[in-house]
């Protein structure tokens, strides 16, 4: 037995120099603030509440804003989310009335959303802004009859995604043991899979490709391709204005349009520096996201091809993304695809009409 003060050395966790944290055996935290407002928008933004019933037409617009904090704590596959947020959601409306058509313009406010209160639907207000008119009434009425139970069915969503890990959901699963059954069907299927790979030989051409396209150890590459209905030199343009940046990502941006120049999306979360810029053919630049781990940078290479007038296909590849951010977070490279999809080319569309 131990003298008191000291401890039993088997039962220590010691300090490691290089950061592990060996079978999770502490608690390991992860902020999900910027993920939060990415699901948020992506689950609220663009929601149609009515389409032309009664003359009246009414969506969800943008995310505003989002305040306050959110994380999840993770040990030994146990979850323990922890949220207090507020957040504010554009709304907009068209109704058509004997003198033309109006719109009508206002906001749903969410002031505390928190995981105390999981089980419960978070309180809910909706306001117009401008004028309160026949019209705007009528529009925060429906708001409140139609989109109230659509927002909070969201947001039950993203209650449901922080119960599971939030962002680090995947890491969770990864750490889960598999039953015998899938254990012996994966190992099954490994056998299956080897058995014709050992008689069948790849041809010497496929081998090299294979070779020179592998991911260094510990990166990866995204690569995706995306149709605009648009001219190649518009989807350019907004790429690289930063007040454009502002609009559709509700968030701070600062782009040089100068090779060498510097760039800062997402309120400081992403910063790089421009290695090529061709107008509406080519943007290469060097790219990184502030929680990845120091003087990490992966190079993206955005290629614009016009194959018909009034259509873009951007090819996007991003190579040296590294698989862990400076936290431990093992999606990174998944995250990153879904940035680049949802808060990116899913918003221009939306916002600039180039995909609807």
């Amino acid at each position: 037995m131990a003298k008191y003060g000291e401890g039993d050395a088997r039962w220590i966790v010691q300090e490691r120099a290089d950061g592990t944290n060996v079978h999770n055996w502490h608690w390991a935290e992860r902020d999900c603030l910027e993920w939060s407002r990415a699901r948020l928008s992506s689950l609220l933004a663009g929601l149609p509440v009515l389409s032309g019933e009664g003359g009246l037409t009414l969506r969800t617009t943008t995310l505003d804003k989002l305040d306050g904090e959110a994380y999840v704590n993770i040990r030994k596959g146990k979850v323990i989310p922890g949220y207090e947020l507020s957040l504010t959601l554009a709304w907009e409306a068209e109704a058509t009335t004997e003198s033309g058509v109006v719109k009508v313009s206002g906001a749903a406010e969410v002031p505390y959303l928190a995981d105390e209160n999981a089980d419960e639907d978070p309180d809910l207000r909706v306001t117009v802004r401008g004028e309160d008119g026949p019209v705007a009434r009528r529009a925060k009425d429906a708001f409140l009859s139609k989109g109230k139970p659509l927002v909070l069915e969201k947001i039950r969503e993203y209650v449901s995604a922080m119960a599971k890990g939030g962002p680090a959901k995947d890491e969770v699963d990864s750490k889960k043991t598999p039953t015998k059954a899938a254990a012996a069907a994966a190992a099954g299927g490994t056998a299956a899979a080897a058995a014709p790979a050992a008689k069948k030989e790849e041809a010497p051409a496929v081998k090299e490709k294979k070779a020179k396209g592998k991911d260094k150890e510990g990166f990866k590459t995204i690569e995706m391709t995306e149709k605009f209905y648009c001219r190649a030199k518009d989807i350019y343009e907004i790429l690289m204005d930063e007040n454009r940046w502002k609009g559709f990502t509700q968030s701070n941006a600062r782009i040089s349009r100068e090779v060498g120049g510097q760039f800062s999306l997402f309120d400081g979360s992403i910063s790089g520096i421009n290695e090529e810029l061709q107008e509406g053919k080519l943007i290469v630049q060097k790219w990184r996201f502030g929680s990845w781990p120091d003087g990490v940078h992966s190079t993206v290479r955005l290629m614009f091809d016009e194959p018909e007038s009034g259509v873009t296909v951007i090819s996007l590849k991003q190579t040296d993304v590294p698989e862990e951010d400076r936290y431990g977070n093992s999606t990174v490279a998944e995250n990153t695809e879904r940035g680049w999809r949802e808060l990116i080319f899913q918003r221009i569309r939306g916002v600039f009409g180039f995909g609807i």
